[in-house]
């Protein structure tokens, strides 16, 4: 066995060690995404998700499904390591995989471009203290 040091990339996440905690993010990952399917130049996004626009079953004409596909399983893997602010939308999206149509693409678009927006934001676990407690039930 070697010792390698401390890990800085695992999985394509970004381990960064402060005095305050750990930091993980993938600003890396999102931004390869954003360039590989064309939304490097698009205009930021600011939510991730409209609540007012409802998503139904597609009955209409149907988009790319290898595309939509596989820009979904790259938002997924990005939402369940990092971004759980874009969870909830990537999820709902998950269940017209198998037939999009225009409006799912119009969402998966706005993610993307919430994304780029907010390439560098991860997730941060504190550093605390250990604290050992202790208790007992004596008779």
């Amino acid at each position: 066995m070697k010792e390698l040091g401390e890990a800085d990339v695992i999985l394509g996440i970004k381990i960064t060690g402060t005095e305050n905690g750990i930091s993980l993010d993938q600003s890396h990952n999102i931004e390869k995404i954003v360039k590989k399917y064309n939304y490097f130049d698009s205009k930021p996004a600011c939510t991730p998700y409209d609540f007012s626009v409802k998503l139904f079953k597609n009955t209409g004409d149907n988009v790319n499904q290898s595309k939509y596909a596989s820009i979904i399983g790259s938002l997924k893997y990005i939402a369940d390591c990092t971004r759980p602010d874009i969870a909830y939308t990537v999820g709902l999206l998950c269940r017209f995989i198998s037939r999009p149509s225009l409006e799912h693409w119009n969402e998966i678009e706005k993610i993307m471009r919430y994304l780029k927006k907010t390439q560098n934001l991860g997730l941060h676990y504190n550093k605390f203290p250990a604290v050992l407690e202790g208790y007992s039930d004596a008779d």
